[in-house]
């Protein structure tokens, strides 16, 4: 029998002790600058890695509640290596501007060269999980598998390319987009003077489904930890990204999605599903764009197997 945090809407919080969580602190130089990562049984032989990548608000620490939830369950994820991508967490931003897709591959090879890993899976949230879709493209050879978390993608990059239309399907990456456009640096010191006067659970209302039920924690890390430059720039590549190179991923991909995510639709799971071979698609129910944070457990059955889901 499973304990009764596991049916519980977001029932563990984020958090930055590493300590807690067995991961050791390394900074790596790559050709973008320094990358913050965090680390856990990365020096044990013939172990499975699982690389997890971000979205655009969030940083290593977004992963804690999955990975709490995993030693709650009494199967701790071995080896990981979190990545603070260039631009956010405790990352610097590159002197060569927002990080583009080749620029994050670049980064996801040094990191794991750093680290001794030849071969790795990946697990991306958001952005992150477009990112871990075009490793899968990039480095066949290297990527074992890609899991993809909440992840923008077709709906997203429609979206970016005809806006008018996507303000039909998903109003509120379009909104956000055009906003972070106008003000791409305004906009960070608006959110937080709008934070201060108690507005918070307000924006952060759409992206999850019960926003007063989260801890505070969560919300407290999705102010802090969204980019405006890093939004606008990711949806730009996305709109210029060819999602037919997804056909030639040969590892195993599975995606997790809320069924209440306003920046994807429920049809990308079928999408994906009929352009990549053999892939597995699971929708959560009663969750939004933070399944790993609103649904821990859950996310974890769907990615390793079926005993959770439901």
């Amino acid at each position: 029998m499973h304990p009764p945090t596991c049916v519980r809407y977001a029932p563990l919080p984020i958090t930055d002790d590493a300590r807690a969580l067995g991961l050791t602190r390394l900074v790596v130089r790559t050709v973008l600058g320094d990358v913050v990562v965090h680390h856990r049984g990365t020096d044990e032989r013939d172990v499975d890695v699982d690389v997890m990548l971000h979205g655009v608000a969030g940083s290593w620490t977004t992963w804690t509640p999955m990975l709490s939830a995993a030693d709650v369950l009494g199967r701790p994820r071995g080896a990981v290596v979190l990545i603070d991508l260039p631009g956010w967490g405790s990352s610097p931003l590159p002197a060569t501007g927002p990080l583009g897709l080749d620029d994050a591959v670049s980064v996801v090879v040094a990191v794991t060269a750093a680290l001794g890993i030849d071969r790795f899976g990946v697990v991306g949230h958001s952005m992150g999980a477009f990112i871990a879709l075009h490793l899968g493209v990039t480095l066949p050879s290297r990527v074992t598998r890609v899991a993809i978390v909440s992840g923008t993608t077709f709906a997203a990059i429609d979206a970016a390319r005809r806006p008018l239309h996507g303000l039909v399907r998903l109003p509120a990456f379009v909104l956000l987009r055009a906003g972070f456009t106008v003000l791409p640096h305004r906009a960070t010191r608006i959110l937080h003077g709008l934070a201060r006067i108690g507005l918070l659970p307000l924006l952060s209302a759409p992206v999850f489904s019960h926003v007063l039920r989260l801890d505070p924690s969560v919300t407290r890390t999705f102010l802090a930890e969204i980019r405006p430059v890093g939004f606008v720039s990711a949806a730009r590549a996305g709109a210029a990204y060819d999602t037919r190179r997804w056909a030639g991923i040969r590892c195993p991909v599975v995606a997790v999605a809320g069924a209440d995510d306003i920046f994807a639709d429920v049809a990308d799971l079928g999408r994906l599903a009929a352009m990549v071979p053999g892939a597995r698609t699971i929708l959560l129910r009663d969750c939004g764009h933070f399944a790993h944070v609103e649904r821990p457990f859950q996310t974890i059955a769907a990615l390793d197997g079926p005993d959770l889901r439901g």
